[in-house]
């Protein structure tokens, strides 16, 4: 086990120097950024003097190991269109972004695996048929849509839930939430339903399908002529072995949910880190793209860990063959 986490904390090293370089070559192809901080009027010496505090006066290799080395504190520099650091707002929009996606994920899962396996249990049933027509409908359609329909319905129609904004927050020290206010969580509603409509139709129909495929295995045929329960040949046996698969895609989707909640965020202007990025794109606020992409990779690569941890928990098999692999 701790030779598997050194091998896979060698590769999350590898994959976040090359995300730490692309992410600083983006600096190179958008022009001046002492000219966007100090505008065309600036004068040589004020130009020379910002230039040399920013070490942009030194050589390639040189500006790359300084920008790894703040990335690793969790610096990027100063946002060219705010003119504030870009860690503090990262700092403030996080917390959003985060909440979100929480609440989306925890609901793909909550409602996307018990649709699943009723699906495949109950294949011929007129509810079994409805689920998986809605779930062609939550895969087809695009993200923006589903807000829009959703703000229209439950905002504009019926007037239940607000259609912008995060609503009233509340201070944990630099955590701010609304989790702790009644009216933090109507507005989280319509975006955190928008973004898991997508991941809980893929959820449900991945189970579907893995559910179906172990229920035709020797081992549930074997289950059954022993004289187990229905409940305990579909719970204790086919769900845990169909939630191998299911822990990989939901990990991916996880990460997913957190680097693109960009349209969400859009739609519903909710202030997480998906807007601020849409925001630095228009700008070309290259430090904040750079943060932004450095932060989401580093996300992947810790929840890409967490689900390989997490195969070792479900598959027994896996820590068989790493046992005889050792010896």
């Amino acid at each position: 086990m701790f030779v598997f986490i050194l091998r896979r904390l060698m590769q999350a090293v590898i994959v976040m120097l090359t995300v730490a370089f692309i992410a600083f070559t983006l600096f190179q192809f958008v022009g001046d950024p002492v000219t966007n901080l100090l505008g065309q009027d600036a004068t040589p010496e004020d130009r020379a003097r910002l230039r040399a505090d920013l070490g942009l006066d030194q050589p390639f290799p040189v500006q790359f190991a300084r920008f790894v080395g703040n990335a690793v504190q969790g610096e990027f520099g100063i946002s060219l269109r705010q003119g504030r650091k870009v860690s503090s707002l990262i700092a403030e929009r996080f917390p959003a972004t985060l909440e979100l996606s929480m609440v989306a994920g925890v609901l793909a899962l909550v409602v996307g695996i018990p649709m699943g396996v009723y699906t495949a249990l109950r294949r011929g049933s007129f509810l079994s048929q409805v689920l998986l027509t809605l779930s062609l409908l939550g895969v087809s359609l695009p993200t923006f849509l589903i807000g829009i329909l959703l703000i229209l319905v439950f905002s504009v129609t019926l007037g239940w839930l607000p259609s912008f904004g995060r609503g009233e927050t509340v201070s944990l020290g630099p955590w701010s939430t609304g989790f702790l206010t009644l009216d933090g969580w109507k507005h989280l509603v319509l975006p955190a339903v928008t973004l898991a409509v997508f991941q809980l139709t893929l959820i449900m129909r991945i189970v579907r399908a893995e559910m179906l495929e172990v229920l035709r295995t020797d081992y549930i045929k074997f289950a059954r002529a022993r004289g187990l329960s229905d409940r305990a040949v579909h719970f204790g046996h086919a769900l845990k072995n169909t939630l191998v698969p299911v822990i990989t895609i939901t990990g991916l989707q996880i990460g997913s949910l957190i680097a693109f909640a960009i349209i969400t965020e859009t739609v519903f202007q909710w202030p997480g880190m998906g807007l601020l990025f849409i925001q630095a794109v228009t700008f070309a606020d290259i430090p904040v793209m750079a943060a932004y992409l450095c932060l989401i990779a580093l996300l992947f690569v810790l929840i890409n860990l967490v689900v390989d941890l997490l195969y070792f928990a479900v598959d027994p098999r896996l820590r068989i063959t790493k046992a005889s692999g050792a010896h």
